[in-house]
C-alpha cells in the first residue's frame, strides 16, 4: 500500500495511504466551487485530529465531508486550492510523498522523489462552518432511494429564477416515500416502498444534491437522512452530503394531474423508445415531435426547416378518430427512458391537453405538456 506523510500546520504530520488520500480528495472537489469572486470556496479543508484527517468543501449550497484513517502527530488545518490537489493526488507515484505546510509562506510543499509541488494555500479560518452532521436521523434502503431520486430528477428545471422547481419534493409518508419534480412543461412523480417505517416529514431538496447523493452512495444498504430547519443531510458510507432546503411552495402535483383521459394505450417501451430516439435526430431548432395516432397505427415525425425530416410507424391498439398531439423531443424521450418495465402506458385528452405516460403496474407518472402543431 502506498504511504504518504503529510504535515499540514506547524508541527503536524500525517501518514496514510496515497490511494485513500486520493479517492477522498476526489469525493470531496465535487463540492468545491467553480467561482472564483470567493475564492476560499475554491478549497478543501483538511482537518487532522487524532487518528484520522478529515476532509471538508463547500460552494454554501452543497457540501462534502469525509475522513480517511493517519497516523497524527499534532493537529491543525489547513485549506488547499482543491481541483489542484485533486491533479495532485490522483497522480502521485509509488514512493512515500511528504507535504509540508510552510505557515510563514501560506504555502504547503508536496514532495515525491525528485519531484515538488508547491501549493498555495487559503486561511482555515475563512473556511465557512458548515451544518452539524449530529442530530436526529433514521436510514433508508440506498438503492431504493436513489433509484426514486433518477426516476424524477430530469424533470426538475434547470432555471434558477425559480428556485422551488430546481428542487425535488421528497415526502415520507409512513412506509412510502414520494417524490415529485417539475419544471413546469413536464411533471414526474414517484412513489416507493420501504422496508419499514420513517418519520412523516417533507422537504424540498435541490435536485443537484440528490443527484450528486447517487455518485457518492456507490455502496453500502442504507443512507442515513436527517432534516433540519435550513438544511437536509445524508450520510453514505464514511461521507456526508449536507444541502440547504429550498423555500417555497411546491406545487401540489396532485392537481396537475387530470382525473380521466380519452385514450390509453399500452405500448413495449423498447421499441417506442428507438422510433422516438431515431426520429427525434431532425427534431431541432426546438422543432416538436408530432405523433399521430390513427387506426392501429402510431407514425411519429420530425421536420426541421432547412434540415431535413424523419417520419417511422409502428403499430398500436388505437381505434378512434386520428389524433396528432406534438411533444418536446427530449422531454417525451426522456419520459420514456425513465420507465423501466417492459411496456410504457400512454394516456392523451386532446392535441392541446397534457399527455401521461407511466409505467405498467408501476407507481412512477411522467405527465408532458403538448406543443402547438402547425396547420
Amino acid at each position: 500500500m502506498n504511504q504518504i506523510e503529510t504535515a499540514v500546520g506547524s508541527g503536524l504530520r500525517i501518514t496514510c495511504s496515497a490511494d485513500d488520500l486520493a479517492r477522498k480528495v476526489a469525493l470531496v472537489a465535487r463540492a468545491v466551487s467553480s467561482r472564483t469572486t470567493v475564492q476560499i470556496l475554491s478549497g478543501i479543508m483538511l482537518h487532522a485530529g487524532e487518528g484520522r484527517v478529515d476532509l471538508a468543501a463547500t460552494d454554501m449550497d452543497l457540501s462534502l465531508r469525509t475522513s480517511l484513517e493517519a497516523e497524527v502527530e499534532g493537529g491543525g488545518s489547513v485549506v488547499v486550492p482543491g481541483r489542484l490537489l485533486m491533479e495532485v493526488t490522483r497522480l502521485l507515484p509509488d514512493p512515500g510523498v511528504v507535504i509540508e505546510y510552510r505557515l510563514e509562506e501560506g504555502t504547503v510543499l508536496l514532495t515525491c522523489g525528485a519531484a515538488q509541488y508547491r501549493l498555495h494555500t487559503y486561511s482555515a479560518d475563512d473556511f465557512p462552518k458548515l451544518p452539524d452532521v449530529e442530530g436526529e436521523a433514521f436510514t433508508v434502503g440506498r438503492e431504493v432511494f436513489l433509484e426514486t431520486v433518477a426516476r424524477v430528477s430530469r424533470a426538475a428545471s434547470r432555471d434558477e429564477s425559480r428556485p422551488v422547481l430546481t428542487g425535488i419534493l421528497v415526502r415520507f409518508e409512513g412506509e412510502k416515500v414520494v417524490m415529485a419534480a417539475t419544471d413546469s412543461y413536464r411533471l414526474a412523480v414517484k412513489e416507493t416502498s420501504l422496508d419499514g417505517s420513517a418519520p412523516a416529514l417533507e422537504a424540498i431538496v435541490p435536485a443537484r444534491a440528490l443527484v450528486e447523493l447517487g455518485r457518492i452512495a456507490q455502496s453500502g444498504d442504507e443512507i442515513e437522512l436527517g432534516v433540519h430547519e435550513n438544511h437536509v443531510l445524508f450520510g453514505a458510507g464514511d461521507a456526508w452530503l449536507t444541502t440547504r432546503r429550498i423555500d417555497g411552495q411546491f406545487p401540489d402535483y396532485r392537481q396537475l394531474i387530470p382525473d380521466t383521459f380519452e385514450h390509453e394505450l399500452t405500448l413495449p417501451r423498447d421499441d417506442l423508445l428507438d422510433v422516438v430516439r431515431r426520429v427525434s435526430v431532425m427534431a431541432q431548432r426546438n422543432s416538436p415531435l408530432r405523433l399521430r395516432f390513427a387506426e392501429g397505427e402510431l407514425t411519429v415525425s420530425a421536420q426541421t426547416q432547412d434540415v431535413g425530416e424523419a417520419r417511422e410507424s409502428l403499430p398500436v391498439p388505437f381505434a378512434a378518430d386520428a389524433l396528432d398531439i406534438g411533444f418536446n423531443a427530449e422531454f417525451l424521450r426522456e419520459g420514456i427512458e425513465s420507465v423501466n418495465t417492459d411496456e410504457v402506458v400512454i394516456r392523451l385528452i386532446s392535441p392541446l391537453r397534457p399527455g401521461l405516460i407511466r409505467s405498467d403496474g408501476d407507481d412512477f407518472s411522467y405527465l408532458i405538456m403538448p406543443i402547438r402543431l402547425a396547420g
